[in-house]
């Protein structure tokens, strides 16, 4: 998988809702109404993330969930990220 330009980075962030640019990584952080349903959200992430083989950096802290996409075998940005994020922002829709 090859890695983004700069513009195309920038046109898929603009897809996404509250994705942000980190270096050469893409983060978003989640709020649920308490930490039951955070863990909740990252068990739901779980499937699809072992199915594509590509997994975010996670971190809880009580009802906040962050996460952080980036191929690191490829050294930065890849469309496989921007998928993962797409996923969790549906996964996060999920009561």
């Amino acid at each position: 998988m090859s890695l983004l330009s700069d513009q195309q980075i920038e046109q898929l962030l603009r897809q996404l809702q509250d994705w942000v640019l980190d270096g050469k990584a893409i983060r978003r952080q989640y709020t649920f109404h308490d930490f039951p349903a955070a863990i909740a959200f990252v068990n739901r992430l779980v499937p699809d993330a072992e199915a594509a083989d590509h997994h975010p950096d996670i971190a809880i802290n009580y009802r906040r969930v962050t996460l952080v996409y980036s191929t690191h075998s490829e050294g930065g940005l890849t469309q496989k990220d921007f998928d993962g994020a797409a996923m969790a922002d549906r996964k996060a829709a999920i009561k």
